[in-house]
């Protein structure tokens, strides 16, 4: 029998990425998505039509209203960065930094998975081809994890031991993307761009978008993802 796990799933290329993953282990996949309120909530249109085509045994979409706190270019009026370069991207931490927002995922999902009794959580995090975001970092998942294990019923009491996987944390975008495609996961279905257009169409300039297209290039393949007229490197 399929043991259970949460996934985060916010429709984007890496968090269907690690929900492949899951998948591929055995686990029976719960997929947790957040409205949070950011800009670009055509990720969880993505995340509803990856989850399908994983095979999600339930998808749960929570509301929180981010945009209460603002300080980001993702829940505020602030202008997203664009044609940053790699070297930009890893100087400091961006204005597209949510605060705590994997902290408050995380949490949300600990939540969920003790319900299901459900020991395993996965959250597809990236330290190598990402936009230098602290709680992305392997220390920060093993911080949580420690947490998670003193903060819960079913741990105190010896029934859970919480495992938090972030299967693609030391991995380039390009190494995602090929784990990806080996494992059937349809990339057209995801979205990455940080400030899409009213079509759903990615700017193909911002950093998410950046990262995701040089991912693609490296790894020989064209991103099948929508994206405005004149962006490279995609279908």
């Amino acid at each position: 029998m399929s043991k259970p796990a949460v996934i985060l799933l916010s429709g984007g290329l890496d968090s269907a990425t690690s929900a492949a993953i899951a998948r591929s282990q055995g686990f029976e996949l719960y997929a947790l998505s957040l409205d949070y309120g950011q800009r670009h909530r055509g990720e969880l249109e993505a995340a509803q039509r990856v989850g399908e085509q994983l095979g999600v045994k339930r998808q749960v979409t929570l509301q929180i209203d981010l945009r209460a706190f603002g300080a980001s270019a993702l829940t505020a009026d602030i202008d997203v960065p664009k044609s940053r370069s790699v070297e930009q991207m890893h100087s400091g931490i961006p204005i597209t930094y949510v605060p705590a927002r994997n902290t408050v995922f995380l949490s949300l999902a600990l939540g969920y998975a003790e319900t299901l009794s459900a020991a395993d959580i996965f959250i597809g995090v990236n330290a190598v081809d990402y936009s230098g975001y602290p709680d992305c970092r392997p220390e920060y998942i093993e911080a949580f994890e420690r947490m998670a294990n003193l903060a819960t019923k079913a741990s105190v009491e010896g029934r859970l031991k919480f495992t938090i996987h972030a299967p693609l944390v030391a991995l380039t975008k390009a190494e995602i993307i090929r784990r990806g495609v080996e494992l059937g996961v349809d990339y057209g279905l995801t979205r990455s761009c940080y400030d899409p257009d009213p079509s759903g169409a990615a700017c193909g300039a911002c950093d998410a978008c950046t990262l995701r297209l040089a991912g693609f290039t490296e790894a020989g393949l064209v991103d099948p993802a929508p994206y405005r007229p004149g962006t490279m490197n995609h279908s």
